[in-house]
């Protein structure tokens, strides 16, 4: 059972949707996050996951779809919404020419924080920015102002905090130390609902929502998901493996080959049918196949392959007979 299962749902939606310019992004999502959760919301680019996101929070009016965030209704109570959730963007959105402490004393008097000075000084010290409260933002590092924008979305202590792919462009250890910060938040009752690319942040969620091309097609805790996909799993190791994954290639029951270093990833929807033909494919080459747990990314490119891009352009079929 999943962290916050037993606890009141901070959201709960049904039947989101949002199309525009007549192309629908967001196709009927059902979504529901409970208190004190960490749901990591994934999907290819172009996939709905921020303009979900921002329906949640009030920014943009859903064509239609129901439910609620944080109680409020989101049709009509955006207005609420908006002052108790915490966004972080993917693109750094605070101010370059400001010191750290001056962009977080602008947002303090967004929010009418009072005392403001106590509210700033606060999120310094627990994001460890206080010694450098003095340096511009322009100047930070990737990593530093991915925590000035993590300072700046709890400082007003929201109840839900959105990210919107917080660690893109940051290294490991930054986006490990935030990692650790969030599920600190979290532990303290904080609900978060954040949208990555990175299996290992999908694997620290209490669990995923998987969205492809505005459908939600998987969701559960990640070995949930992995089960559900029926995949499994062989890896080659040793012999010509370029060789081997050009004869495994569209052989039958193998539906992805991947190259690891100097092994191969074989991944297949029948178990049966896939070991024949690795075992074939191996068959006096002088490599060993094994079969192996299956992984998040191969389910996510099994997904992936199985949707329908809406924006891809209509594949013609036969010609119709028209009545003169």
């Amino acid at each position: 059972m999943s962290a916050g299962a037993n606890r009141a749902p901070v959201v709960a939606v049904e039947g989101l949707t949002k199309a525009f310019n007549g192309k629908v992004v967001v196709d009927h999502v059902d979504l529901d996050v409970r208190r004190g959760e960490i749901v990591g919301f994934l999907g290819p680019n172009g996939s709905g996951k921020t303009t979900t996101i921002r329906m949640l929070c009030g920014l943009l009016r859903p064509d239609a779809g129901s439910g609620t965030c944080l109680g409020y209704d989101i049709l009509s109570q955006s207005d609420r919404i908006k002052l108790e959730v915490g966004y972080m963007t993917q693109r750094f959105s605070l101010y370059e020419d400001l010191t750290i402490r001056e962009n977080l004393d602008f947002v303090a008097r967004l929010y009418d924080l009072k005392p403001r000075k106590q509210f700033v000084d606060g999120a310094l010290e627990r994001l460890g920015l206080a010694n450098r409260h003095n340096q511009l933002a322009g100047t930070l590092s990737g990593g530093w102002k991915q925590r000035l924008a993590l300072a700046a979305s709890v400082m007003h202590q929201p109840q839900l905090l959105l990210l919107d792919e917080p660690t893109a462009g940051v290294d490991p250890k930054a986006r490990r130390e935030f990692w650790d910060e969030i599920h600190q938040l979290a532990a303290e009752g904080l609900t978060v609902l954040v949208s990555t690319h990175y299996m290992d942040e999908a694997e620290r969620c209490h669990r995923i929502v998987y969205i492809a091309y505005g459908k939600v097609v998987a969701r559960g805790t990640v070995p949930e998901v992995i089960e559900q996909s029926g995949l499994s799993t062989f890896v080659v190791k040793g012999g010509d493996g370029a060789a081997i994954a050009r004869q495994l290639r569209g052989k039958d029951g193998v539906e992805q080959v991947a190259s690891f270093g100097n092994d191969l990833h074989v991944v297949g929807p029948d178990a049966a049918r896939l070991e024949r033909s690795v075992r074939e494919a191996v068959a006096g080459t002088g490599a060993v196949a094994a079969p192996d747990a299956t992984n998040l990314e191969d389910v996510f490119i099994r997904l992936m392959g199985q949707s329908e891009d809406n924006f891809a352009a209509p594949k013609s079929g036969p010609a119709k007979e028209t009545s003169p």
